[in-house]
C-alpha cells in the first residue's frame, strides 16, 4: 500500500494539468480524474444550518436527521429553482455553483429565498410535528455565504466511483467561511465584489422609488480563513 501511495501522489505532482476554460458548471464525466482541470469565473453559495452539534447532542438521531434532511431538502429546491447548480455535501451544508451573466443576483436572490423558506415553512413545520425541538429550545437557524471570482475545478479521489469535484480557489474558501457566521437574524453574507453586480431588484426593497430601502447591511469586515474580507449582509427573506 505505501508503495502504491508513494507511485500515486508522484505521477499527481509531477503531471501538469491540463486546464481549460469552463463556460457551464462542470461535472465529474466533463474532468478528466488523470490531469484534468477547469477554471470558471463563477459565483459560490454555501448554505449551513446552525448549531447541528447541540441537535446531535440532545435529540434522538432520528429527529435529528429529520431536521437535517428537511433543511438541506429545502434548500436544495430553492438553489435549483433559481438555476445553482449543486456540487457537494457536507453534513448538514450544502454548495452550489452559479454562472451566467446574472450569477450574482441569482445566488442572492436564492440566499435570500432560503432564508424565507428556512424560516416560513421549514422551521414551523418541524416544530408541529416534533414537538421535542420547542420543548428542548431548539430553534432551526441556518447560514448562507456568497462569493464570486475565479477558481479551478478538478477531481480528487481514485477511479471507479471513489472520486468528486473539488474547487480549488478564494471564492469557494470565503463562502463557506461566511457560512459559518452566526449573528442571528443575518442569514446572508455576501461578498462586496457580489454586492457591486447586483441587480436593483436585489439590492434595494421597492427598487426605482426615491426612498427605496437597502436590503444589505454593510460594508463590514468578516474574517475569512484568517483574512479580512468586505461583506454585506442581510436579514431580509423573499418568497420563492
Amino acid at each position: 500500500m505505501a508503495e502504491d501511495i508513494t507511485a500515486a501522489v508522484g505521477a499527481v505532482v509531477n503531471a501538469d494539468w491540463n486546464v481549460r476554460t469552463g463556460t457551464v458548471v462542470p461535472t465529474t464525466d466533463t474532468i478528466t480524474l488523470k490531469n484534468g482541470a477547469v477554471e470558471v469565473d463563477a459565483v459560490y453559495l454555501y448554505a449551513d444550518m446552525a448549531n447541528s452539534s447541540g441537535l446531535a447532542r440532545d435529540f434522538a438521531p432520528k429527529t435529528a436527521a429529520k431536521v437535517i434532511r428537511a433543511y438541506l431538502d429545502a434548500t436544495c429546491r430553492v438553489i435549483k429553482f433559481r438555476g445553482g447548480q449543486i456540487r457537494s455535501f457536507d453534513g448538514d451544508r450544502v454548495m452550489a455553483i452559479f454562472m451566467g451573466a446574472a450569477k450574482n443576483s441569482d445566488a442572492a436572490r436564492c440566499a435570500l429565498n432560503i432564508n424565507y423558506v428556512v424560516r416560513k415553512i421549514v422551521r414551523p413545520a418541524l416544530e408541529d410535528r416534533l414537538t421535542s425541538l420547542k420543548t428542548k429550545g431548539f430553534e432551526l437557524r441556518h447560514c448562507v455565504g456568497v462569493a464570486s471570482g475565479t477558481a479551478l475545478i478538478v477531481r480528487g479521489g481514485v477511479r471507479n466511483e471513489d472520486n468528486d469535484l473539488v474547487s480549488i480557489g478564494r471564492p469557494p474558501n470565503v463562502a463557506a467561511k461566511l457560512s459559518d457566521v452566526r449573528a442571528w437574524p443575518y442569514a446572508t453574507y455576501i461578498t462586496s465584489d457580489v454586492f457591486a453586480r447586483l441587480r436593483e431588484e436585489v439590492k434595494y426593497v421597492d427598487p426605482g422609488k426615491p426612498d427605496k430601502k437597502l436590503m444589505w447591511d454593510g460594508p463590514r469586515t468578516e474574517d475569512a480563513g484568517g483574512a479580512p474580507v468586505k461583506v454585506y449582509r442581510s436579514s431580509f427573506w423573499w418568497k420563492p
